[in-house]
């Protein structure tokens, strides 16, 4: 029960962060003092919690299938999906960390700006095969 209870939060914080993505453009003016939609102050730690989650549950079901031996897919989509959180974790905490400090300007914000939109791309498609996994029991 637990875990189907995770599954369905993980599958949500996809949809909130996929269907933000999509919609953003609609209806936010981007100017300089604020090029990005208030809503992401509420939704980059929901971002946050899913990628942490997703590193756990992640590293588990991995070392699982690492443990049976062989060459599976379901040891390849383990570490794809493992992998592929480390990757857009990275990204996430060094552009979100980015935005508390005003003197970080090692990236400029052309560079965010397609950090930004590969997170919010990659994030959705990770969480949500992370979130089904988890809920029909076979993730971690």
């Amino acid at each position: 029960m637990v875990r189907q209870i995770i599954g369905v939060i993980l599958m949500v914080i996809a949809a909130i962060v996929a269907i933000h993505t999509i919609a953003d453009p609609l209806y936010h003016t981007s100017t300089e003092a604020r090029p990005y939609s208030p809503l992401w102050d509420y939704i980059n730690p929901l971002m946050a919690l899913a990628i942490v989650a997703g590193l756990v549950m992640g590293f588990l079901r991995k070392r699982i299938v690492d443990s049976e031996g062989g060459v599976t897919w379901d040891r390849l989509a383990a570490s794809a999906l493992f992998y592929g959180f480390i990757f857009v974790g990275i990204l996430f905490f060094l552009s979100w960390f980015n935005l508390f400090n005003d003197d970080y300007t090692a990236i400029g914000p052309d560079a965010a700006a397609v950090i930004w939109a590969i997170v919010d791309g990659l994030l959705p498609v990770l969480v949500g095969a992370m979130g089904m996994r988890v809920f029909k029991g076979v993730g971690g």
